[in-house]
């Protein structure tokens, strides 16, 4: 071979030889992307590494649609090879997939270069328990398994972990069919288990059923960060992740017996005791009586309140608003109502004050039952500021049992002239006060009707708000009960007889059908009555603006 050729070919290998090394330089250089793992559960994290030589760091964006992004992390780091220099970077952050399913991970730009699309498969949380000896578990406690419609059902949800937590959320969603809130504050202890020590946190949550039927209750859910150690953080052996999740639940719900006492109060327990009680009072003084109901089962929202006893025209009863002490015990609701009445005797002798009756459906023996106090017998002495009837007595006795100088005094004793005079005295007194109100009352305009003010004065009681947040997220007796009460009326057909609005007529009987008819859907009738209702109630009757007395300060001009 020629010394041309071999010089020739000698070219041609370091040629080729530089095409290798430029060519595992690039593949080098290359920007890629890798997941630490393929495969996670729901609540786990994921890191998501990417190695570059761009000088500009990733654009995350893209990621948010499934993920939440926390724990990013970056370093850069000079390689020296193959006669060059190059600088790469290395990008770290942690992924929280937000749903189940498999997941892309899209493709990134990062500078002048983009990374390849990967796959993240996520499956359902495991649901660990006590016997797991898991860090973190959930365990979730419902008082009946089987309720009535509108009964309240206490939920007590119990976070257990072993670890210092630096945050985390505790959630419980509101199933379909059922409304749910958030009683009281949390409660938090401490417990061994299995020989671990674990931290408790006890949220307690008051669900109500609003229709018959499997209600599903999904689990609650635990994400937290906690706290992890030095050489955790140094070797990045722990991203303090932390997750529980709770078992799912399914309860079935009764429907109102046909034979059960309205109004519809279902309850585990009621007694009703009287804590004053008096004996004996006096005419024109009022005289108190206290009862005490103490409920098991039933929140304030859902309890009506105690009747008041009539008795007629012999004594005139006040009774004074209930007062409200709610606690959860055992994972129940438990409420104790007290109410005091006055009552002002109108005449002297024995007074029977009958005894208040409520009936109400024993949802653990599944029968209808009522709790009743017996009858108060008090005996009534004339007042102080009463004036009790002469005693009869019969001439011929007196003729012979006391001599004339005793009758004359007698007679001048019983004035006879004083009771044409009182009858004359409360007579004037009473034109007085008819005159003195005929001269303070006001016609009403023309058109104008007047507002009744047995409803404004019950109606101060609850404002727009508090029918805004009923609506929302009590339950439907305790909307019924405002609007009763804004109405000044006792139920829900004269609430109805009230209202001067047609569609907010027609949603309230909706919302009667489909709760004890069975006809249409009671979440439906909800949305409904809080559409017609967003300004409020329209009531029949209700006042116009007033004409102002003066005439405006800039009249409009013609």
């Amino acid at each position: 071979m020629s010394t041309a050729n071999k010089h020739r070919h000698l070219n041609r290998w370091v040629l080729l030889c530089l095409l290798a090394c430029m060519s595992v330089g690039m593949a080098h250089a290359q920007t890629r992307a890798w997941l630490d793992r393929d495969s996670i559960n729901q609540g786990e994290t994921v890191t998501l590494n990417i190695e570059t030589d761009q000088s500009t760091a990733p654009d995350y964006t893209p990621l948010r649609a499934d993920f939440a992004l926390s724990s990013q992390n970056s370093t850069r780091q000079m390689h020296v090879g193959n006669g060059a220099v190059r600088n790469v970077a290395l990008f770290a952050v942690a992924l929280s997939p937000q749903r189940t399913g498999t997941l892309v991970i899209p493709a990134l730009r990062v500078g002048n270069a983009q990374t390849a699309p990967l796959q993240l498969v996520v499956g359902q949380a495991a649901v660990a328990s006590r016997d797991s000896n898991a860090l973190a578990f959930i365990e979730t406690d419902v008082d009946d398994s089987q309720p009535y419609v509108q009964q309240s059902v206490g939920v007590v949800v119990r976070l257990f972990f072993a670890t210092q937590l630096a945050s985390g959320e505790l959630v419980l969603d509101t199933p379909a069919g059922a409304s749910l809130q958030r009683v009281g504050d949390d409660r938090t202890s401490t417990r061994e288990i299995n020989g671990r020590r674990y931290n408790v946190v006890e949220r307690r949550f008051l669900l109500v059923p609003e229709r018959s039927g499997p209600l599903q209750v999904k689990g609650a859910r635990f994400s937290g960060q906690g706290v992890g150690g030095f050489f955790d953080d140094f070797f990045g052996r722990d991203s303090g992740q932390l997750s529980a999740r709770g078992p799912d639940q399914t309860l079935q719900v009764r429907a109102t017996p046909a034979d059960a006492p309205q109004p519809w109060l279902p309850l585990k327990g009621l007694q009703l005791r009287y804590t004053a009680a008096p004996k004996e009072g006096r005419t024109g003084e009022a005289t108190t009586i206290v009862v005490e109901a103490t409920a098991n089962g039933v929140t304030k929202a859902q309890f009506p309140e105690l009747p008041v006893p009539s008795l007629g025209d012999s004594a005139q009863v006040f009774a004074e608003p209930p007062q409200y002490d709610e606690t959860f015990d055992g994972g129940s609701p438990q409420l104790k109502l007290t109410r005091r009445y006055s009552i002002v005797p109108q005449q002297a002798g024995a007074l029977t004050v009958p005894g208040i009756r409520m009936d109400w459906w024993d949802v653990q023996a599944g029968q209808a039952r009522t709790a009743t106090l017996p009858d108060l017998q008090v005996q009534i002495e004339q007042g102080a500021g009463g004036i009790a009837a002469p005693p009869l007595v019969q001439p011929a006795q007196a003729a012979t049992a006391v001599p004339n100088e005793a009758l004359t005094v007698a007679g001048a004793t019983a004035r006879p002239w004083l009771w044409p005079a009182l009858a004359a005295g409360f007579a004037l007194l009473w034109l007085a006060t008819l005159i003195w109100g005929l001269s303070r009352r006001t016609a009403p305009a023309n058109g104008e009707r007047e507002v009744p003010r047995r409803a404004e004065a019950q109606g101060a009681r609850y404002s727009q708000a508090d029918l805004r947040r009923a609506l929302d997220a009590g339950g439907l007796d305790e909307v019924v009960h405002i609007l009763a009460t804004m109405a000044g009326v006792e139920d829900l057909d004269a609430v109805i007889a009230r209202l001067d609005d047609e569609p907010q007529r027609q949603a309230l009987e909706r919302m009667q059908r489909a709760r004890w008819a069975g006809e249409g859907d009671v979440a439906a009738a909800r949305t409904r009555l809080r559409e017609v209702f967003r300004q409020g109630p329209r009531w029949r009757g209700q006042a116009v603006a007033e004409k102002p007395v003066l005439d405006p300060l800039y009249p409009s001009q013609r």
